[in-house]
């Protein structure tokens, strides 16, 4: 079989410390108003980009000039895995808005566009004005403003549309634009609504860039919510309850301390059509807060709502999702409800999105017990960012907790996956075997656990009462060891038997383990600062375990020992459709934008889209359409170096063909007999998904017509001086 990859692609097993930053959807959108930018002498913005290595945790501050080059996704892919092309893509949302925008704007005037991203709401704006007003259109991300300059001389705009590459809150009158704006358009907001800034940038607008009582599109945003029980939704976050369940011998959450560990006090953007059998509803949907647009909004709001109870049982969460108003009459609305919530806003319900969720609040503990009839109080605090809700509720006496006077006043937190990968029964059994038949025979051994896993510390020392650990904890640094101190009699074993290094070095040396090489090196693998990362880069155990391997013993243990890369071809329609390429955009051409924003579709060979990490059971509809298989196998045993893999797969269902869905199954012991998979069917974990250049019709193997391939060949290069996993693919 002959390599779809040129003999001269094969690289060296060069290690580096320098790679680029692969961003998750949404986090650019988030993260680009925090960026620092500075003037030089000849005037021209520069933008400074962070770029993290994932197999080492390095990251460096690199400049991007402001000049007419603007890097496509496969050299710098700074936009290709943010949320605009999903935005675009989004054809109920850029329907509301222009519908919107074409009531507002009925006569010229000064239209101030803040984050104008494409430009697509300020070309809006200016046809609506048949090109005779201004329009001031101001995108802070260099990137972002040197893509939209591309998009307005493709549509012909330039001259029509004066774009200003600041934050708003930059902005002078006199200065940057001629005068006051008379009306606002602007989309800056993220699916909790206010985390993306809307207020502070209103204030400001308002207070500096509009006259008085100017118009605004969207006119008014209302944010509503649903007291819900669910099963799942409660293992995101009470890990002490869930523990209670347990009986292992680790305590995570000593009895008495069952907030030592828990998530941010925050909303969680989550698809919640995707758990819908799993979700009861205990109320109607209820209204929490109103923002209007066209008025200054204030940093900080409270309102209490009295909710009635529909059915019996436990709240667990509230279920929020906010509609948008667009124009004054009320006639244009967008929704990001459910799908279960059925109101006027909801009519023509948009297609599958991933810019725009709904969000979870938890409420600590077990939940609330209630029965059908019973009102509860709900009370919703706002500030600038973020909003947070309380059940008014008196907590029995028999429920109050009593802390271990021993325990410190000290919390952990975590993500709510990383919280239900702890509760998880399973998950901790495999754990628990692996490194129980690890330690057999091993007398005084050094365990070394080189990645932010509390549990593997505490599993090691707990097992085995002459062991030495000494865990690296590359992220949680000294919250890791302060975790400890406060676990530590809870689990039956000393700190003296344990020790977290203090400083971070690129690598341990004999003086670190007081001249004692390691016996045994261990991960899950998990890193603190990879979570949301593609599967694969969490191989960085891998990088650990090379940087490690002179102070190994000669029968050190590696765990895990390998890794697996797994693969399924899968159709994902509404994923692909939320990363298609650009066309026509309510009349605009974006066809430009399609390279930069990492479009898949019908791209100019050799360009491809990036891979893209999704958690698979969220993605809308979804199927599996060949048998799992592997790729690639990373032996552990041995330094990192690159690796090749090809399959031929055969088709097991028909059906069209989006892409390719890669996870990696860690092999905990040497038998191959414990496997943790971070594969589609455990939520837990997010997948890479590699989406193709075009749709592709298949069949089963040996019954599929002429115009359908019933397998196809996938290989795949994995290279660690770039972080990298290459993959290409033939159907046959």
């Amino acid at each position: 079989m002959n390599s779809l990859f040129p003999k001269t692609l094969i690289p060296s097993t060069s290690l580096s410390s320098s790679t680029r930053l692969t961003l998750t959807p949404n986090s650019l959108r988030h993260f680009k108003l925090h960026l620092p930018r500075l003037m030089s002498s000849d005037s021209s913005h520069r933008l400074f980009q962070l770029k993290l290595d994932p197999l080492t945790g390095n990251s460096e501050w690199v400049v991007i000039e402001d000049n007419d080059d603007l890097p496509d996704c496969s050299k710098e892919p700074l936009l290709a895995t943010t949320s605009y092309l999903d935005m675009l893509n989004d054809s109920f949302r850029n329907k509301a808005f222009r519908s919107g925008i074409e009531r507002t704007v009925t006569k010229p005037c000064h239209v101030l566009d803040i984050g104008a991203g494409t430009g697509l709401l300020s070309m809006m704006a200016a046809r609506a004005m048949g090109l005779n007003g201004t329009v001031t259109a101001c995108e802070s991300y260099l990137p972002m403003a040197k893509l939209m300059r591309k998009v307005l001389h493709r549509n012909s705009m330039g001259k029509a549309i004066s774009l200003i590459n600041k934050r708003s809150d930059e902005l002078e009158v006199g200065v940057d634009i001629p005068s006051r704006a008379d009306v606002l358009v602007s989309e800056i907001l993220d699916s909790e609504l206010l985390g993306e800034g809307l207020i502070p940038t209103l204030q400001h607008a308002h207070d500096k860039l509009l006259v008085e009582n100017p118009l605004a599109v969207p006119f008014r945003a209302v944010t509503y919510g649903q007291l819900v029980e669910s099963t799942y939704l409660w293992k995101l976050h009470d890990l002490s309850g869930i523990e209670a369940k347990v009986s292992d011998g680790i305590h995570l959450v000593p009895t008495g301390s069952d907030s030592i560990i828990h998530v941010k006090s925050r909303q969680y953007p989550m698809h919640c059509d995707a758990i819908r059998e799993e979700i009861k509803p205990l109320s109607e949907p209820f209204k929490i807060f109103e923002f209007d647009f066209w008025k200054r909004p204030e940093s900080n709001g409270e309102t209490k709502v009295q909710v009635q109870v529909i059915d019996d049982g436990n709240i667990h969460a509230v279920v929020s999702w906010w509609v948008l108003q667009l124009d004054r009459e009320g006639t244009v609305f967008y929704s990001t409800a459910p799908r279960w919530i059925n109101s006027p806003a909801n009519i023509g319900y948009r297609d599958w999105c991933d810019h725009w969720k709904q969000c979870v609040w938890f409420f600590r503990g077990k939940g609330m017990s209630v029965s059908q009839g019973e009102e509860v109080l709900l009370e919703a605090t706002h500030t600038e960012t973020i909003v947070s809700y309380n059940l008014n509720v008196q907590v029995p006496k028999t429920d109050t907790r009593q802390h271990d006077h021993n325990i410190r006043d000290f919390q952990l937190l975590l993500s709510p996956e990383r919280i239900a990968i702890y509760g998880d029964s399973k998950w901790r059994s495999s754990v628990l075997a692996a490194v129980r038949n690890a330690l057999q025979g091993r007398v005084n051994p050094l365990c070394v656990v080189v990645d932010d896993s509390i549990f593997l510390t505490l599993l090691a020392a707990n097992l085995s009462k002459t062991s030495h650990v000494l865990s690296l904890f590359p992220g949680l640094r000294e919250k890791g060891a302060q975790y400890l101190e406060n676990v530590v009699k809870a689990n039956s074993f000393s700190m003296d038997r344990v020790e977290v290094r203090e400083k971070r070095k690129p690598c341990l040396t004999l003086h670190d383990t007081h001249g004692k090489k390691v016996d045994m090196l261990i991960g899950e693998p998990y890193y603190y600062a990879n979570e949301g990362m593609l599967p694969w880069q969490n191989l960085r155990f891998w990088k650990d375990r090379t940087l490690l391997d002179p102070i190994l013993s000669e029968d050190a243990l590696i765990m895990p020992c390998k890794g697996i890369l797994k693969a399924c071809a899968m159709s994902l329609p509404d994923l692909w459709s939320s990363r298609c390429c650009l066309g026509d955009v309510e009349g605009f051409d974006h066809s430009i934008v399609n390279t930069t924003l990492g479009a898949c579709g019908e791209l100019p060979a050799p360009k491809e889209g990036p891979f893209l990490p999704f958690s698979i059971w969220q993605c809308g509809e979804i199927k599996e359409l060949s048998e799992i298989f592997t790729i690639l196998e990373f032996d552990f045993s041995k330094p990192i170096s690159s690796c090749h893999g090809t399959a031929q797969v055969k088709f097991i269902e028909g059906g069209t063909c989006h892409g390719f869905v890669l996870w990696v199954d860690w092999i905990m012991d040497t038998d191959n007999s414990i496997v943790i998979s971070t594969g589609p069917e455990h939520r837990y974990w997010k997948q890479g998904v590699k989406l193709l250049s075009k749709p592709v019709a298949v069949g089963i193997n040996g019954c599929n017509s002429n115009s359908e391939y019933g397998s196809t060949i996938v290989e795949a290069l994995f290279e660690p001086s770039s972080s990298e996993l290459i993959l290409k693919h033939a159907f046959l």
